[in-house]
């Protein structure tokens, strides 16, 4: 694709360490299927499958030595040269690798720099494992966040945590992950309700990690069991707790309700879902959560981070003991239809990015 001269289109260059198609993915994506009004949108990245998607959409894509494999010098080196060559009136990072790297590679250069929080935690130990790491992160985003022009977080749980722990002189402008409910619909499709003697269809979709607590949705799916033995429960998604998880359920014996089937097409997952259930000792603005409420599909989250911000207070739980939890799967599945859903769009989400733009050109 052809680079739009800065004369009559100016460039916004996004800067994203990942390759896989995550949740930071799906806002890169989100936005490029609606635009930046106004604006060029090119997209750096490393090669792999953000890429090939962003390329099916036509959008223009840098890849090269970035990104936490290419390490952050080589980062550096390539994000400075392509500043330098493109010279974009924004550079807006995203992700913690990214946003360190283009506060570095940006130094001196005649380019606004914007960023935005995906993924801070209140917990330190749910991301960074101790103290003191994040104590170290807290100085360098302190630093870093010095050299942005506007700061953007996804939701006001995040926001507030930034406050907290970076200290940044900037305000911070909250702009939430956009979802359009006519998109998610056409993504499900229809949704065939669940056969005689079958349900509840219990989908968890995440990635397999400690911090997503699927050990106590086990548990409590081995406690919701016995009441309700046509249930099922899907874990959609891969990581590093795989392995600990099935030996969970074989100890639990829960083995013939429940699958691991690995990574899922989320329309194709939650087209099969009576109720979504997350976890998650932290969320920020939870993709999952805004797929599911927009589709009408009831859900269940832990009382934590942005989940408040999307869901009403009776879909939360506090705590993780697994009797409560089953009982609130229970409830959800009864009360059916996640209800009215009101939400900003993507491409309004897309428009006040594009404010946030101009105000700091």
């Amino acid at each position: 694709m052809v680079l739009s001269p800065q004369s009559v289109t100016p460039t916004a260059l996004w800067v994203v360490p990942v390759a896989a198609l995550g949740g930071v993915a799906r806002h890169v994506l989100d936005v490029a299927d609606v635009g930046l009004p106004g604006w060029h949108l090119v997209v750096l990245c490393p090669d792999g499958p953000l890429a090939e998607r962003l390329r099916e959409r036509n959008v223009a894509v840098l890849t090269g030595p970035f990104g936490p494999d290419a390490g952050a010098l080589a980062s550096v080196r390539f994000l400075r040269s392509q500043l330098k060559r493109l010279r974009p009136a924004v550079v807006h990072s995203h992700l913690a690798f990214a946003d360190v790297v283009t506060a570095v590679a940006s130094l001196g250069l005649p380019v606004r720099v914007v960023t935005t929080e995906h993924g801070i935690a209140d917990d330190d130990a749910v991301y960074h494992g101790s103290v003191w790491k994040s104590r170290v992160k807290a100085v360098m985003h302190h630093w870093r966040l010095k050299r942005a022009d506007s700061v953007i977080a996804v939701a006001e749980a995040t926001a507030a945590v930034m406050r907290r722990k970076w200290k940044p002189r900037r305000e911070i402008v909250v702009i939430p992950n956009g979802v359009d409910p006519e998109e998610v619909a056409a993504r499900i499709g229809d949704r065939p309700p669940p056969q005689a003697g079958e349900g509840p269809r219990i989908l968890s979709l995440s990635r397999l990690a400690p911090e997503k607590r699927i050990d106590v949705l086990l548990d409590a799916f081995a406690r919701l069991l016995p009441e309700r033995p046509g249930a099922t429960l899907t874990v959609a998604g891969e990581g590093p707790e795989r392995h600990a998880l099935e030996r969970q359920m074989e100890r639990l014996r829960v083995r013939e309700s429940v699958t691991f089937p690995g990574f899922l097409d989320s329309g194709d997952a939650m087209a099969h879902a009576d109720v979504m259930v997350q976890l998650s000792g932290w969320e920020n603005c939870s993709y999952t959560l805004l797929d599911a409420t927009a589709a009408g599909i009831p859900a269940v989250a832990s009382d934590a981070g942005g989940n408040r911000e999307i869901l009403p207070p009776e879909a939360l739980v506090l705590g993780w003991d697994p009797e409560t939890i089953a009982r609130a799967v229970l409830r959800a599945e009864a009360d059916g239809s996640a209800g009215q859903f009101r939400w900003i769009s993507r491409a309004q989400m897309a428009q006040r990015i594009t404010e946030e733009y101009e105000a700091c050109r």
